[in-house]
């Protein structure tokens, strides 16, 4: 007999360091960006700290973090009011197509509610086809095109 063990969202806290990281490293192997042990550690003290406008939660199954979403508030200047940015969003590919994803998007959705944010926002690659079939059940894709400016480039 096979039992089904539920996925918890909750709170990102000091405790979930260890599982937090390798989730983490995951991410950032996905996207081929280097994760030192410096950005790292600046990446889980923001994450730490209470007045820094970034914060996270974990999918936990089996008392341990699966899946992390790191998130913040934006001002939304033609808005007049703050909304949501999903900055990070990752699952462990072990644990990918049992809902990991979309429980930690709704549990976003809860939390704009909270918030007042009228709106979450994020970016993704656009051949990350897996991901876009998870978030498409959740949101809609902007018609937005995102641009990046290097200060040291002419």
């Amino acid at each position: 007999m096979t039992t089904m063990t539920a996925t918890y969202i909750v709170p990102l806290e000091a405790s979930h360091h260890d599982d937090w990281l390798p989730l983490y490293k995951g991410y950032a192997d996905h996207y081929q960006v280097e994760l030192t042990p410096e950005s790292a550690s600046c990446t889980w003290s923001w994450l730490m700290d209470p007045d820094h406008p970034l914060t996270g939660i974990v999918a936990v199954k089996d008392s341990h973090p699966v899946g992390l979403a790191h998130f913040r508030a934006m001002p939304s200047p033609l808005r007049g009011r703050e909304i949501g940015f999903l900055d990070d969003l990752f699952v462990d590919p072990s644990h990918r197509g049992g809902g990991v994803a979309s429980a930690l998007l709704e549990a976003l959705r809860v939390e704009a509610k909270t918030r007042d944010w009228p709106v979450i926002r994020w970016i993704t690659r656009d051949d990350n086809y897996r991901a876009r079939t998870v978030y498409d059940r959740h949101a809609v894709k902007t018609d937005w095109n995102t641009y990046e400016m290097m200060p040291d480039q002419a």
